[in-house]
């Protein structure tokens, strides 16, 4: 019996210590639950740290780039403190968005937020098969949430904080905006943020046109985009791999088939990077002054509420006037010609003592480079550091590693900050824009041949001597006013404006620029007056127009004047302008007489495809639809049988290093398929090559030399505008009539209906009773 009692008094003990443990458990259990509940009321209360309000839910912080778009469609550059474009679902590709869910969050479509059995695996297994974080949770880190803190409870804190933003994003939000959000905001470095801008800087293309391996590709970063970048040599291997896991994972959820497994995986890679950072891309420098007409257009125009509007961050969209074709094809010809340009240019230079220098003294040359070292980011950066004079000029002495410019690409290398300004002062520089006369918009525009390294802007910015492309301006004031012909003939001898007229101080006696006796000989038409460049003849024309109204048909034409003195010797050319004002200029003719302002804004919308501004032209009567065919008939000539017949035919120059420095030779543009009027420009000493060339409804401009006047050719053969910038045009043009999509005109310049001023010089001055030919009439002054 007491056996018995003694087993019974033990299954009694357990009994109670079962019922004990049981409370114990179900107490702790209880508690747990209830601390749950209380981290997360706490944590939705913000006492952990401030949670997003509904307003901040409703319109979570975007912090949109603003888009550039070039007329044809295509985005030419971004403004930014995150490069962020956002894009709609409907646009996202459907293997895109299976791809996500399959590897990041299976159950997406069937939890509120926080998927329960991924939690408790997650718990279970300590997170070695698999994450518990859902895709709605992940875009409430990026939202709202710092990174991931190292300290455990802190980590804990935090995720209690993600899960009740995700559960409210849940309501607030359908699925298919979650993951539109969640790809919009992620970041796939290089300043890729979203998955528009990774699309265009991975593959060069928009979402919608990505394959499925190349989806796979970006959803495989958004494990650790660094880890996983395709971009690194280090981390290809690793990208191939989780890549190969998506598509695993994609098979696996049933988006693709066992058989589309394997063929995409044995696939490479296959990435076409395509930076988008302010110095890459095209139209690089005309996105800077893009910001600087935008800075403008901000300060007249406020938002609704009385803010500014913030390029970098409002998601504004910019649609301009450039074409995205014709700007690649002008800087490919910039490139290819400033290229064979700057061999010959050393070459020549190879025995060249102050080179890259010319004709300058070793004074001279110490203060050039000591203008630029003051002028440098690096003088700026020292003495905002606090440093003086002597201890700045030291350090451009001091060895220094960096980066340099040069054709065949960048070059690592170590020199003094003083011989790095000696190097880039040997480097050509071009500026070239292209615009529709009819209209004004702006095509093309390069500043320069590579922003990276050369910052300054050729075409707007920067102002050089003309040349002889101001001439046109001063035959065309002769039209008008005297209503002479290009038929008309002058004497090519020397002509001498004396001292006190047209504001001479001196007596003024241009030479022509060949310099032999027969450049003085003889008449000569005005049309080959022009074609020839011929400067006496043009000194004959100011001589009896007077240069004021010269100055007041440029300033018409869009021409800042200020500078321009009002004196005889501008009608060579000695003014400096820029190759804007010159090409809009240029164009007034080709448009008949009407100038239209130069447009390259046609549209501003906000994130919201709201209309802020849309472009209304700016127009004005100049001249006569007469004396604009006119004009542009003499300027015919110049590629009829001026320095403008290397565009023809057959030209050619039996010198090898000269036909390497032609390029794009021969352009073979038929005399009568396509109509070309220019005009050829070059400085006294080959400092600066021009050539403004026209055909019907286009007009471009080509400027080309070096930062420093003193940086030149030695001789005229190579320094002139019919080899330093006509090459541009030729290359780009042929470049531009072979898309046929573009449309550019090849039939003749338009006519007025009535032509009183006689342009066909064949039979101009012939009476039709006498079967022998007289010359052309000859002018009186």
């Amino acid at each position: 019996m007491a056996k018995t009692s003694g087993k019974a008094n033990q299954e009694a003990a357990k009994k109670r210590n079962y019922s004990r443990y049981k409370t114990w458990f179900w107490s702790i259990f209880a508690l747990g639950i209830c601390a749950v509940v209380l981290l997360f009321l706490l944590a939705s209360w913000g006492v952990f740290g401030s949670m997003p309000t509904f307003e901040e839910l409703e319109n979570p912080e975007t912090n949109l780039a603003t888009e550039i778009f070039s007329s044809d469609g295509e985005t030419l550059g971004k403004y930014y403190n995150e490069n962020r474009t956002p894009i709609k679902y409907e646009d996202l590709p459907q293997h895109l968005v299976e791809a996500l869910i399959a590897t990041e969050d299976e159950r997406f479509y069937e939890h509120s937020g926080i998927d329960a059995r991924g939690t408790v695996r997650a718990a279970v297994f300590l997170g070695k098969r698999g994450g518990a974080s859902t895709i709605t949770q992940q875009l409430a880190k990026l939202l709202f949430t710092e990174n991931a803190s190292r300290n455990p409870a802190a980590r804990v804190l935090q995720k209690f904080k993600e899960w009740i933003i995700a559960t409210r994003l849940e309501r607030q939000y359908t699925k298919e905006e979650i993951i539109t959000m969640y790809l919009n905001k992620y970041d796939f470095l290089y300043q890729a943020v979203g998955v528009r801008s990774a699309a265009k800087i991975y593959f060069d293309k928009e979402p919608k046109d990505l394959n499925v391996e190349e989806s796979a590709v970006l959803v495989a970063m958004l494990k650790n985009p660094i880890l996983y970048n395709p971009q690194k040599e280090q981390f290809k291997e690793n990208s191939l791999e989780r890549r190969n896991v998506v598509l695993s994972q994609m098979e696996a959820n049933d988006y693709i088939t066992e058989a589309e497994e394997d063929s995409l995986q044995q696939l490479p890679l296959n990435i076409k990077f395509s930076p988008q950072g302010h110095d890459e891309g095209v139209a690089t420098y005309f996105r800077v002054y893009l910001q600087g007409f935008m800075k403008e257009w901000i300060e007249e125009n406020p938002k609704p509420d009385g803010g500014e509007y913030n390029i970098y961050r409002d998601g504004l969209k910019i649609y301009t006037s450039i074409d995205s074709r014709m700007q690649e094809y002008a800087e490919e010809a910039v490139q290819m010609h400033i290229a064979n340009l700057q061999k010959e240019f050393d070459r020549q230079n190879r025995n060249n003592k102050t080179a890259p220098f010319r004709d300058i003294s070793k004074e001279e040359i110490e203060k050039v480079i000591s203008d630029a070292m003051r002028r440098s980011e690096r003088w700026r950066i020292l003495k905002d550091q606090g440093l003086s004079k002597e201890e700045i000029i030291k350090s451009f002495d001091t060895p220094t590693q960096m980066e340099v410019f040069s054709w065949k690409g960048n070059i690592d290398t170590t020199m003094t900050p003083r011989d790095s300004i000696f190097y880039y002062k040997s480097f050509f520089q071009a500026g070239m824009m292209s615009m529709t006369p009819q209209t004004g918009e702006v095509k093309a525009w390069v500043g320069g041949t590579n922003f990276k390294h050369f910052k300054y802007d050729h075409v707007k910015q920067g102002k050089r001597q003309v040349g002889s492309t101001f001439k046109p301006f001063v035959y065309a004031t002769a039209i008008d006013q005297l209503h002479l012909s290009p038929c008309d003939t002058l004497p090519k001898s020397l002509h001498t404006i004396e001292a006190g007229k047209h504001g001479n101080q001196n007596d003024w006696t241009p030479r022509n620029s060949g310099g032999k006796a027969d450049d003085y000989i003889g008449m000569v038409s005005l049309k080959k007056g022009l074609a020839e460049s011929i400067n006496t003849v043009t000194a004959r024309l100011i001589d009896r127009t007077g240069p004021k109204p010269v100055i007041d048909l440029v300033e018409k034409l869009g021409i800042d004047t200020e500078n321009i003195p009002e004196v005889p010797s501008i009608a060579l050319g000695t003014a400096d302008l820029s190759v804007f004002e010159m090409v809009s200029a240029y164009s007034t003719f080709v448009n008949e007489g009407v100038y239209v302002k130069p447009v390259i804004v046609t549209r501003i919308e906000d994130k919201n495809r709201t209309i802020l501004y849309q472009h209304v032209p700016e127009t004005r009567d100049v001249i006569s639809k007469e004396t604009a065919y006119v004009t542009v008939n003499l300027l015919e000539g110049v590629t009829q049988y001026g320095s403008g017949t290397r565009l023809r035919g057959d030209w050619a120059v039996n010198d090898p290093y000269y036909k390497s420095v032609v390029t794009g030779y021969p352009y073979n543009f038929n005399r009568e398929e396509i109509p070309i009027a220019g005009k050829t420009g070059t400085t006294q000493n080959q400092s600066d090559g021009w050539f403004i060339g026209m055909v019907p409804n286009l007009a471009t401009g080509v400027w080309v030399g070096a930062e420093d006047r003193s940086v030149h050719f030695p001789s005229i053969r190579y320094g002139q505008g019919a080899a330093m910038a006509l090459p541009i045009w030729g290359t780009y043009m042929k470049k531009v009539y072979n898309d046929k999509e573009l449309n550019v005109a090849k039939g003749p310049f338009p006519k007025p209906d009535v032509v009183t001023i006689r342009t066909d010089c064949s039979t101009y001055g012939v009476d039709e009773s006498d079967e022998e030919d007289r010359l052309p009439d000859e002018l009186d002054f």
